[in-house]
């Protein structure tokens, strides 16, 4: 199996290393060629205009479920045309009573060439079975909610 990796740079700006006086931003390289810009979620201090670690996380999700999706749908012969989705992270208490990343919602709108369509029924069980083969579902067991549009 494969081992994947990113490069994670932090370097203290602030005279002083102290609660509540530093910066979480930091940098993410991804494959030696993209930086991007991460600190903490605006509500714990962090630069709203940076990615924070619980957008990447559903990032993560909804790319590695449409994948699974796209792969599936080319597998029964699906002529997917376009795929979106929104996807929500949400922040809460979980019940040890931490601080997390308690549910993901996803909201996939599938469009399909012209003539060609799939009923309810079909949709949510194929979405249904991308989240089961998606890696990332997988690791996050029972905190992703699918919200077919």
């Amino acid at each position: 199996m494969s081992d994947l990796s990113i490069e994670l740079h932090w370097q203290r700006a602030e005279p002083v290393f102290a609660t509540g006086t530093y910066s979480n931003a930091h940098t993410v390289q991804m494959n030696r060629l993209y930086d991007i810009a991460v600190d903490s979620a605006p509500d714990w201090g962090g630069d709203p205009e940076n990615t924070n670690p619980e957008q990447a996380l559903a990032s993560a999700l909804s790319s590695c479920h449409m994948m699974t999706f796209l792969a599936l749908a080319a597998k029964a012969g699906w002529p997917v045309a376009s795929y979106h989705d929104y996807a929500e992270a949400h922040l809460g208490k979980n019940p040890k009573g931490q601080m997390s990343v308690t549910r993901i919602d996803l909201h996939p709108v599938v469009r399909f060439d012209t003539g060609f369509a799939v009923t309810d029924a079909q949709m949510a069980e194929m979405q249904d079975r991308a989240h089961r083969y998606c890696f990332i579902a997988n690791t996050l067991a029972d905190s992703v909610e699918i919200n077919i549009r």
